[in-house]
């Protein structure tokens, strides 16, 4: 395999790991608050289906932008109603999300397009567009680094750049600050954050907001960056590896990053290789189709090691009087 080569396939890795990085930086701001959020999945999906569908009707994806992340804010809120004010159970609210993205975007879609629950392709002005980042083709010829600028660094869209932004920024806003400092205590100890007068409802929700934010683009990337439109169930269980990265992360950004792209580039390996031949066994390609899936379930079995939640984790908070 030539240079060339691994270059397209890491290429296509960091497309494809983008909006479960996404994802999984949302449910690491939800999760570290104490708030399982198993409806990542439902949140993507929203959020792809409005901006694809505001896009195609206003033809801006700036507008599009906008509304995906509302509607992938305002689930954000149900579920943070749900859990944080009412006290109801988080995975049920979670999955109740799920299952109501699932029936509105088909729902919706067939109302808005008549397409069966998917949007019409989005033109250029519709969508995220590759970037291709200056001297890209003048340095192509430098041996290694130049292709290497070239195929894997440039060329991105908008969001994927985001997406490693935010990794770094995830970081800063966890450790080295005094909001970060307060959402990991709530998710470890709520009852001495509310002792030291600092309100866990609020921080709470402010999580469940930057967790609607990061599911929002997670989604809009999908539809508009990584596609071009709206497909029925699109997501296709993105939410649901995003938490199983964040389990093999353990609950950290820089680690959310490589388990991200390990997902990534399991997932190009099997869409670049449909059969592999391993001394005349042929590998069939419905198991490289699931690869990925196959390492959520061994990462859930426990079998890369103990990872420990935040001990507060799906815990409502009630009041001490």
């Amino acid at each position: 395999m030539d240079l060339l080569s691994i270059l397209q396939i890491f290429d296509s890795a960091v497309r494809l790991a983008t909006p479960l990085l996404f994802a999984c930086l949302a449910g690491l701001f939800s999760e570290r608050a104490g708030i399982f959020d198993i409806g990542l999945e439902g949140k993507i999906l929203i959020s792809a289906f409005f901006s694809a569908g505001v896009a195609v009707l206003t033809g801006s994806i700036w507008l599009g932008l906008i509304a995906g992340l509302a509607g992938s804010v305002l689930f954000s809120a149900m579920h943070g109603l749900a859990s944080i004010t009412f006290r109801g159970n988080q995975l049920i609210s979670g999955v109740a999300l799920n299952f109501l993205a699932s029936g509105l975007t088909v729902l919706i879609g067939e109302a808005w397009f008549g397409l069966g629950g998917r949007s019409p392709g989005l033109k250029n002005a519709e969508r995220f567009l590759p970037i291709e980042l200056p001297f890209a083709e003048s340095l192509s010829g430098v041996p290694i680094f130049g292709p290497i600028y070239k195929e894997l660094i440039s060329g991105h869209t908008l969001l994927v750049y985001v997406a490693l932004l935010a990794v770094p920024l995830s970081w800063f806003v966890l450790y080295r600050t005094r909001f970060g400092l307060r959402l990991r205590a709530v998710g470890e100890n709520p009852a001495a954050v509310d002792t030291a007068g600092i309100s866990v409802i609020k921080l709470r929700y402010a999580a469940m907001l930057i967790a609607g934010i990061l599911c929002g683009l997670a989604g809009i990337y999908l539809a508009t960056g990584l596609g071009a439109g709206f497909g029925k169930e699109m997501s296709a269980g993105r939410g649901y590896i995003a938490l199983a990265a964040l389990i093999f992360a353990k609950w950290r950004p820089w680690y959310a990053l490589g388990a991200t792209m390990l997902f990534g580039l399991l997932e190009a390996v099997a869409n670049r290789y449909q059969n592999i031949d391993l001394g005349g066994f042929i590998v069939p390609v419905q198991f490289m189709q699931a690869l990925p899936y196959i390492m959520t379930v061994i990462i859930l079995a426990g079998i890369v090691g103990a990872a420990i939640p935040p001990r507060a984790g799906g815990q409502p908070y009630v009041k001490e009087r």
